[in-house]
């Protein structure tokens, strides 16, 4: 942040490298998530006038889109120029004086090894989930908020060959590649006459049209979903696809919801069979009771049975108890050789069958 500008208790917490989000409730409450606990900081703002100044400075400073915050508005979604994203809920909304939540991406995103290191998951399943975007899968990553679900989208997305062009398609940029052939698409509000609006449905339909190795959806939404599982259906493979859910059953659950937006009168077991060609992995990543993040499913979508998806796990973290008020268990991999075999082999990998031995 810009010295010139008075971000008074935010100073020291904006530049925490540690600090994932802030948490502003009124002026006399602030509150950080570190290492996934939040805490409650020992300062605060003078009083409200002092908080909205603040809010204020911000948003005309370092907000790409600049807003008005007043009664008119009372609530306002700002991305600051790290790509960071403050919402602010006014007092007129807010009973207890002004919100403001922001939530921090960092430039220099976590890497595979350090998730291994935090136990959020093993090496096999990091080999497994590299072979699978090497031979092109499409893959759904999946958890709640906060969970670390785009963490591993990112991580995931770094597996993909440097040569490929990459299409990301997001409201609020959160994806961070190293790959150089990347085209990053954001979606835009109306203007104050309603106009102009650009959706990511918008994007989707424009992101099949440029030629894409990859599309990256990093966060579904609705309509969307549906143009991009029948891209994925047409030949757009090595899709991923970011979304919210609380299990591997409820992302399928989700993406039917979200593609019934897209064509309302579209049968149910024909949209469940667009789904089920469509998807090939679903990761599960969830946040747990103590704190910590796990990516505890990797699934593989095996097809229709009946009127049904099925699925199969592949990876699972089993919990086996609780220690000093952490989770205590491990990662198992059920022995389940994925119905995509043969495509790990056709795509150039050396002994998948190595991916699969059963976790004792």
């Amino acid at each position: 942040m810009n010295a010139n500008v008075d971000l008074g208790p935010l100073e020291a917490i904006l530049t925490d490298a540690t600090i994932t989000e802030i948490m502003i409730n009124g002026y006399q409450n602030i509150y950080v998530e570190r290492a996934g606990n939040v805490e409650k900081v020992d300062a605060s703002f003078r009083d409200e006038d002092h908080l909205m100044q603040v809010v204020r400075q911000i948003v005309a400073k370092f907000g790409q889109r600049i807003h008005q915050l007043d009664e008119s508005t009372p609530i306002l979604d700002v991305r600051l120029t790290d790509g960071s994203l403050m919402h602010v809920v006014g007092r007129g909304v807010s009973v207890n004086g002004t919100s403001v939540t922001i939530r921090k991406v960092h430039i220099h995103p976590l890497t595979a090894d350090q998730l291994i290191g935090f136990g959020s998951w093993t090496p096999p399943m990091v080999e497994f989930l590299r072979t699978c975007v090497r031979a092109r899968l499409n893959i759904v990553i999946a958890g709640g908020t906060s969970s670390g679900k785009t963490s591993v989208l990112n991580i995931v997305g770094g597996f993909i060959p440097p040569q490929d062009r990459i299409i990301t398609i997001e409201e609020v940029t959160s994806v961070v590649l190293p790959q150089p052939h990347i085209v990053a698409l954001e979606t835009r509000p109306p203007n104050l006459e309603g106009k102009g609006e650009i959706t990511l449905k918008h994007l989707v339909e424009s992101a099949l049209k440029m030629r894409p190795d990859h599309i990256i959806l990093s966060e579904a939404r609705g309509a969307e979903v549906l143009t991009l599982l029948q891209g994925m259906n047409m030949g757009y493979d090595g899709t991923l696809i970011n979304i919210h859910a609380t299990s591997v059953r409820d992302v399928l659950a989700r993406l039917e919801m979200m593609a019934t937006e897209g064509n309302p009168v579209m049968p149910l077991l024909a949209l469940r069979h667009t789904i089920a060609s469509a998807v090939h992995v679903i990761c599960y990543q969830e946040r747990l009771r103590d704190g910590t993040r796990r990516l505890v499913k990797i699934a593989e979508v095996l097809g229709m049975h009946g009127d049904n998806i099925v699925t199969q796990d592949i990876f699972e973290f089993v919990q086996s108890g609780v220690e000093d008020g952490k989770i205590i268990g491990q990662f198992r991999h059920t022995g389940v050789i994925p119905a995509f075999f043969d495509r790990l082999k056709v795509a150039g990998i050396e002994r998948p069958q190595d991916l699969f031995a059963p976790t004792a």
